[in-house]
């Protein structure tokens, strides 16, 4: 079951972290050959933008496959393209459980 604390989502650390950034400012850059940006800049517009990008449709996977399993109801209003989200609360014990088991696989 995906988790909050972003499941699937790949952990970057040391050479791995240092060459991504280089890729993903190069091709900001390839995209936007105008750019330019101090270092904060970059962090908050360029890199930040993209994460964002990556982490909205991870958690659009992960909101269809709990839609799916039938742990949330997605909802929609009256002329309202957008869905809204919400715990099944017939499945409120078995999301319960769920969660204990994933907290105590993960502690443990």
């Amino acid at each position: 079951m995906p988790t909050a604390e972003g499941r699937g989502v790949r952990r970057r650390t040391g050479k791995i972290e240092k060459s991504q950034i280089a890729h993903e400012v190069l091709e900001y850059l390839a995209e936007h050959p105008e750019a330019q940006d101090t270092l904060e800049g970059i962090i908050e517009w360029w890199l930040l933008e993209r994460e964002i990008k990556r982490q909205t449709a991870l958690v659009k996977e992960a909101l269809a496959d709990l839609v799916a399993e039938g742990l949330l109801l997605e909802c929609r209003g009256k002329g309202d393209a957008l869905s809204r989200y919400q715990v099944n609360r017939a499945r409120l014990n078995q999301i319960r459980e769920l969660i204990e088991k994933e907290e105590s696989r993960t502690s443990g």
